[in-house]
């Protein structure tokens, strides 16, 4: 990814951190020069390693898990964004541009063997996505329900190998021209608004 050096994410925790909060990632690999892309949530192990390791599953019917086992894959999380507009400036010689978080997490892809490990991962998958449910979901469906899932899908480990994060909020513009933006957009109530200005605050 290319990233100027004002953008320049390093901070392992805020690295983590968004990766959990964006965790529906896009999973990219490359087979024989063709390219595929898998879109699903990915669940972080900080511990796994020097840069943490993602968890993740797709449906045995995708064959990306097949070509992909062994081979480099890149997971990119996407964060909160929102246009800018060169007018909220109230400068001259200035263009449109985009603020942004993303980031890109590189591992070779590794498929999960055992039974128990995986059942654990979905379990811990439904704990975390169900936490904030009125009455969360619970996989204790009978144990034949659950064996035909379990067939259904593959699961993968991805131990991260480099680690890039790009946080792109406006800091190669003058602080009076960052507060115009923050101002603009701390008074709309959309999420990415909302979500971005907090973000130029802290940086």
């Amino acid at each position: 990814m290319y990233i100027p050096v004002h953008f320049a994410q390093r901070d392992l925790t805020a690295l983590h951190d968004a990766i959990e909060r964006y965790s529906f990632a896009t999973l990219v690999s490359s087979t024989s020069g063709e390219l595929s892309a898998s879109h699903l949530p990915l669940l972080l192990d900080r511990s796994g390693g020097a840069q943490g390791t993602l968890l993740g599953h797709m449906a045995r019917a995708n064959s990306q898990w097949h070509d992909a086992a062994g081979h480099e894959v890149l997971a990119i999380f996407s964060g909160p964004h929102v246009y800018v507009s060169p007018t909220w400036y109230e400068s001259t010689q200035v263009v449109p541009t985009w603020n942004y978080v993303a980031i890109h997490a590189y591992g070779r892809l590794e498929l999960m063997e055992d039974r128990t490990e995986v059942e654990s991962l979905l379990a811990r998958m439904v704990a975390i996505y169900e936490a904030n449910q009125p009455q969360p979901w619970r996989l204790n469906e009978p144990a034949e329900f659950v064996e035909r899932m379990l067939k259904q899908i593959v699961a993968f480990r991805i131990p991260i190998t480099r680690l890039e994060g790009k946080w792109k909020l406006n800091q190669n513009r003058p602080a009076e021209q960052r507060e115009r933006v923050i101002n603009v957009l701390s008074k709309r109530s959309d999420e990415n608004s909302q979500a971005i200005a907090h973000l130029m605050r802290g940086v």
